[in-house]
Formats: C-alpha cells, structure tokens, sequence
C-alpha cells in the first residue's frame, strides 16, 4: 500500500511538472537553463564558476535564457552587483533568479550525526521545490547536489550537467576511517572506537555506492582538476562524459601587476573563505613558528586573511580565529578582513609578498592560481589540486612551495624570506608563466566544449 501511495504521488508530481513545463513554454519559446547554486552570493571560488558559465553560455547561445536556483534572500540587482564588484564579471543579458526557501534544510548545522546523508535527503527537498517553482530544458548543478539528478531528469526531463568541485565522498574519507584517522570528516571519539570505525565505515560504504548511482544520471559532467577526476571516475564510473575542465581564473587582470611592486612588501596572503575545512588555524599557528625564528622587533611580517563569510558559523569561526591570535600574542601581526571587492583584493594582492594555502586535499584552488599570476610566492598544502595541477615545475623550474604542517609551513616562509630579489623575481616569472593555462579563455572553451554533447 505505501509503495502504491508513494507512485501515486510521484505520478501526480510528473504530471504537474509537465503541464507547468508547457503553460511556460506557451509564453516563452527560449531555451532555459537552469543553474543550481544555492548559495550564489558567497563570493567564493565556486560561485565565480557559477558566473563564468552563465556568462559562457550567453556568449554561445543567443536564445537561450539562463536562471538560477539560489537560497539567498538578497535581491537580484545586488547580486550581479556583487559579482561585478568580486569577480570582475558582467554578464550579458538579464537572467531570473529563482528564490528558494527550503535551503536551511541542507545546513550541516542540523545534522550532528549522519551529516552527508541528511543534507544529500534534504538537497532533494530543495530540488524539489526549485523543479515546482522553475522547469528548465537544461539543469547545471555548480554546487555538487547529485542526489537531486534523478528528480530533475526523471519528472522534469531535463538533460543533466555536473560540475563538480569536490565530491560528496571520496575514497580519502573511506580511507581515514578505515585507517582510524581523525579529520574533518572523522572525529576523534569516532576513529578513537573500533566499533563506531566500523560502523561509520559500512555507513561510508553504503553511502558512495548510493553516490555513484545518483551521479551517474548526469548526461554530462566536469570537473575541477585531476584530483576531483579520479574521485569521480572512481565512484560514477563514465569515463566517456567526465571532463577535465579547470575553473576561470582571471590571470590577465593579475597578470598587470608589475613584479617588481612586491619588493620589499611584508605582508603574507591568505585568500580562502572562512570555512573549517581551509585551515586557517595551521596558517595562524605556521606563521607564530614562523615569527619566533626571526631575530628582530620591528618591520615583522604581517599575516593577511581574506575571505568571505555565508552564515553566523563562518562569523563564530573568525571570532575564533582572533582568539587564537590573542592567545599566541599575534593579534598586532595579523589582520582579518572580510568579503573583500575585487579591487581591494588587487590591493592586498600589491602589497604581500607571499601567499598561503593550507587546505589538505584542496580540490583546485582558484585563489592559489590567482596569487601565483599576481606574481605572489605561493605556499601550498602538498596534497590535491595544488600538488597534481597547479605548482608544478614549469619547463623544469620551481613555481612554487608546497608543505603539510606548521613546521614545514614555516620553513618555507623563512625560505622566501631569505631569498635575494633576483631569485624571487625569477620563481614570480616562472609562476605567472605557468599560470596560463588556467585563464578565463581556457575555461570558457573547455566548458562550451563540453556542454555542447547537450543538445538545446
């Protein structure tokens, strides 16, 4: 009797969705696609693909009309505004934005237990209601919510693009609790019991294959570097529609920057939005080892973090963040600032002669590629993005440093701190050389190239 009721429901939803899909087509004749990106108004790394794919296919496709699905409650106008202030990006023609109100149901806050599965059963709610309020021809998920594919292809029968940052799960987290690892994604009390680990684990397992049945409905999809590949080969298994497409970067913009104005400057960079999974603390911890190496007082280097915040937990975590300075005694060498414009990131950018990343397993890494064309030495986690596609050798030569802790953080700090002009002006030449390849130009053509399997 409940499966019956369950088909009865899903059968009155499909037919409801595609009246609505005709009463629209009735009154608009364009093709619509539709982007899912619930929080398009963080100014992340993420949402400056959202826009460069909007911006894309309104290059390539003059009638279709473009949309986005998005939990913000801010108004539409500041939104293009913000994106224009942070990401230096106009786009082309008016879209509509879909607000959505369901988008607290995929908080991880929520959910102190089962996290991954709750907010994937709860990204299905907000698909839902964005399929009830909007039936595009063409659904682009930007955010990484595969459980809503199956929904959106089976009663919205929209053809399924993916772009994916980072996957949901991945074979690092069946590793760490198979190995009893204490991470993000594995707390201490979990990997400190053999039976929890265990458990937790079945629960992981159980969890990815659900993953990869989910996220094989996608019709296309791409992803953000070689580390996020593999992941997804791995647990979507289709190799002929995965593609490797890098995000945009707007290195000409950085590119502008005279190497030479960073001589002299001590500030050290850090540009990543403020969530736990970017590390800050190690940052802060790396440089207090750091400035207890340095035998002097005055003209200490000063640690910049630049992020931006979504909610009330990335504001407790800066708040966080400045107790620990006071505890370490740094709070006059470090500096926080919040949700920057474009131009005053080019400021901090202008006067830094560093960078830090300290991201373990950091998918890409936009805003490392955006410093290292900036002409900053960069110093990333050895680990994902940064380690397989971006500071790599460049004709044979050093691009860049590459560390796990805090010792090894502060080891290169002090590394470029000792170096002489002529050796940094070369690293800065071999970087933003390098960099080429991750430009605006080379994003757009790789995501056109493969969108164009959808046939609109």
């Amino acid at each position: 009797m409940l499966c019956l009721i369950i088909f009865f429901v899903l059968f009155l939803f499909k037919f409801y969705v595609i009246l609505r899909k005709l009463i629209v087509k009735r009154s608009c004749k364009e093709t619509t696609v539709a982007f899912f990106h619930p929080y398009c108004n963080a100014g992340g790394g993420g949402e400056r693909v959202l826009w460069a794919a909007i911006c894309a296919v309104q290059k390539q496709y003059k009638d279709v009309h473009c949309i986005v699905y998005t939990g913000d409650s801010v108004p539409a106008a500041d939104i293009l505004n913000n994106v224009e202030l942070r990401f230096n990006i106009k786009l082309l023609r008016k879209i509509d934005i879909v607000y959505l109100r369901s988008r607290f149901i995929v908080e991880a806050k929520y959910y102190p237990i089962f996290t991954l599965l709750m907010q994937s059963l709860g990204s299905i709610i907000l698909g839902l209601e964005a399929l009830l309020k909007y039936v595009p021809d063409v659904y682009i998920d930007t955010m990484g919510y595969a459980w809503t594919y199956p929904f959106f292809k089976y009663l919205g029968s929209c053809s399924i693009v993916a772009y994916v940052h980072f996957p949901t799960i991945s074979t690092d987290m069946l590793k760490n609790v198979q190995t009893r690892t204490v991470s993000i994604n594995n707390r201490r009390y979990i990997s400190n019991s053999k039976l929890f680990s265990y458990c937790k684990l079945i629960y992981y397992q159980i969890f990815a294959q659900l993953y990869g049945l989910v996220g094989r409905r996608a019709d296309v999809i791409m992803v953000n570097s070689s580390w996020t590949r593999g992941h997804i080969l791995q647990l979507w298994k289709k190799p002929q529609l995965t593609f490797t497409v890098y995000p945009p970067c707007d290195v000409s913009e950085f590119n502008c920057i005279p190497l030479e104005e960073h001589d002299g400057k001590t500030h050290i960079l850090s540009i990543a939005q403020f969530r736990p999974e970017k590390n800050h603390e190690l940052q802060i911890r790396a440089f207090h080892t750091f400035l207890k190496r340095l035998n002097y007082t005055t003209n200490l280097p000063i640690l910049v973090l630049v992020g931006s915040c979504r909610h009330d937990e990335d504001y407790q975590r800066v708040q966080m963040l400045k107790n620990l300075c006071c505890e370490l005694e740094i709070t006059k060498n470090v500096q926080i600032k919040i949700n920057l414009t474009f131009q005053e990131i080019i400021k901090e950018m202008k006067n830094s002669i560093m960078a830090l990343h300290t991201m373990k397993d950091e998918h890409f890494g936009i805003g490392i590629v955006e410093c290292m064309s900036a002409g900053l030495i960069m110093i990333a986690h050895n680990s994902g993005g940064p380690k397989m596609d971006i500071i790599i050798s460049n004709n044979g030569k050093k691009t860049g440093f590459l560390a796990t802790d805090f010792n090894s953080f502060a080891d290169a700090m002090e590394s470029v701190w000792k170096m002489d002009t002529k050796d940094l002006n070369e690293l800065r030449t071999n970087a933003r050389v390098s960099m080429s390849r991750f430009s605006s130009n080379k994003f757009e053509t790789t995501f056109l190239s493969a969108f164009k399997i959808i046939s609109i």
